[in-house]
């Protein structure tokens, strides 16, 4: 047994420690990886930990690496950036990405790692698992040269979805948030920005990350007619009301789902792998770095979580730092 790695657990909804790790020595196909940062997603990390993962969504919602059950004690997590210890020669030394909790070393299946690509930097390689996302849901929603969208939610999805259309020719996007702090995530990744009430109607695309009530049924109001919705926001446990009445049906408006969980069915010969090298690749622009909105070292997270959480520290994608010796 190689010594103890520490990883960050949920004990029980809004508190977390430290736990100590053991790890086996890696085979033949495994990778001990060194972690050199982490992130935390706070859409869907601070809902874990607050314990509001519905029973019924305890299955969908485990992550690949997940130990423990929904609510709690558990340990969870899914942006993990390290260096390759012992592997295969192809990987030892080499940058990678992991869709891993909180923790200081691990050992995976070789397969479970992508390289990060030379020109992205590691503490960027991060947000990986959410530019994931953002693809899936361009892939699912199919934009057009010239489309007029709206990006409803300003938070690490959103922002992601809005990063990369504004790389789509002759297309109009604003990003839509209710915080006017926003302007500047939005002014960074060279996107217009809007408050809900000013935001640009007749839009034949909104992609909704609000995850709030209000937000979808703003985003409705944008479309222009047989204008779509494609929703990516995860509610938890609460019910949302939709307003499907008025103009909905005559207006022929479409709502659609969409998650990262399988690969878009318009992408059905693209692998989760594929996918996921289309992030990292993606990554290359630093203007993604404005995601990134806080930082602290591995060994705050139990004091850092309840304060995400609660929004006391706001944040987009808060980075997790761990020490040489981690």
């Amino acid at each position: 047994m190689k010594p103890a790695a520490r990883a960050f657990w949920l004990r029980s909804p809004g508190e977390g420690e430290i736990r100590e790790a053991e790890l086996p020595a890696p085979g033949e196909d495994e990778v001990l990886v060194r972690s050199l940062y982490s992130g935390v997603s706070r859409g869907t990390e601070t809902l874990v930990f607050r314990g509001g993962v519905p029973e019924s969504q305890h299955a969908a919602m485990r992550a690949p690496f997940q130990e423990g059950d929904f609510p709690a004690p558990v340990k969870y997590g899914y942006l993990s950036v390290g260096v390759v210890e012992e592997g295969p020669s192809a990987l030892k030394g080499r940058t990678v990405f992991c869709l891993y909790p909180h923790q200081t070393r691990y050992v995976v299946p070789a397969s479970a790692v992508t390289v990060v690509p030379d020109d992205v930097p590691a503490r960027r390689a991060v947000l990986a698992g959410t530019v994931e996302t953002a693809v899936n849901a361009l892939w699912d929603a199919a934009p057009l040269i010239g489309d007029r969208i709206a990006v409803v939610g300003g938070g690490m999805v959103g922002s992601s979805v809005a990063a990369l259309l504004a790389r789509f020719p002759g297309v109009r996007v604003q990003l839509v948030d209710a915080d006017p702090a926003r302007a500047e995530t939005a002014a960074a990744l060279g996107v217009g920005f809007a408050s809900p009430a000013d935001a640009l109607g007749d839009c034949d695309l909104v992609v909704h990350a609000s995850a709030t009530e209000q937000g979808l049924a703003r985003s409705l109001e944008l479309l222009a007619a047989e204008g779509t919705v494609v929703e990516l926001s995860w509610y938890g446990d609460r019910m949302v009301s939709l307003p499907l009445g008025e103009a909905f049906h005559s207006r022929r408006l479409t709502v659609r789902s969409s998650q990262v969980g399988t690969v878009s069915p318009a992408r059905a010969g693209r692998s989760y792998g594929d996918r996921l090298a289309l992030a990292l690749k993606l990554l290359a622009d630093p203007a993604l770095d404005a995601l990134i909105t806080g930082e602290s070292a591995f060994e705050e997270l139990p004091e850092v979580m309840p304060r995400l959480a609660s929004g006391e520290i706001p944040a987009l994608c808060h980075l997790v730092r761990y020490g040489k010796s981690a």
